[in-house]
């Protein structure tokens, strides 16, 4: 696998752990396991039966603490940091043709930043939910979110290109919708100001 495809493997895989974070370790660490991925030797251990049980485990709780009323919230909170260090992991793990430093510095930065900017979205996502029904929508988003994980992951694994061009080009165009609804004030203001003062 080249550096490309890897990359874009990697950044998809890590946008998946955005909507679940230990979904894509899970069918990382099996497909290891099976022999369809291979890892590097400094992250060999997500390739392992203990990662790959833990994994699964770890996997379950998240899913089922989605559905209880509140507590996605507060799992929103612990899970968002999580999602970044998974992403970056992943990113890691099918980075095996580069230095270490390479491979860590864009794990960090590709892997770390598409799970970030995946979860914040999803996070206010949930938040707007919410606020318009009372949380009665967040299991729907829930089950929204979990499909849109595996399906993702699943994809990336076996088109790694095309499930990584998609989420660029998504999380490009969303980032920066959100970015001009949070700064349309500004801009607005700026183009009043110009217009009386001319």
């Amino acid at each position: 696998m080249d550096t490309l495809t890897s990359l874009l493997l990697g950044v998809s895989l890590s946008a998946a752990c955005g909507f679940r974070v230990f979904v894509p370790l899970l069918v990382v660490s099996t497909a290891a396991i099976v022999g369809h991925l291979d890892l590097p030797a400094n992250v060999a251990w997500v390739g392992t039966d203990h990662a790959l049980i833990t994994f699964a485990v770890a996997s379950s709780l998240e899913v089922a603490g989605y559905y209880i009323p509140w507590f996605d919230h507060l799992l929103d909170t612990v899970a968002t940091p999580l999602a970044i260090v998974a992403g970056t992991i992943v990113t890691a793990a099918t980075a095996s043709d580069m230095s270490p430093l390479a491979q860590w510095t864009l794990a960090a930065i590709a892997g770390g930043g598409a799970a970030g900017l995946t979860k914040g979205l999803l996070n206010l996502l949930r938040i707007g939910s919410t606020a318009t029904s009372g949380g009665l929508t967040n299991p729907i988003l829930s089950t929204i979110e979990l499909m849109a994980s595996i399906g993702l992951t699943m994809l990336a694994i076996a088109l790694p290109t095309v499930s990584g061009i998609a989420v660029l080009t998504v999380l490009l165009f969303v980032g920066y919708n959100v970015w001009r609804f949070f700064n349309k004030d500004r801009y607005q203001s700026g183009a009043i100001d110009k217009a009386t003062s001319s």
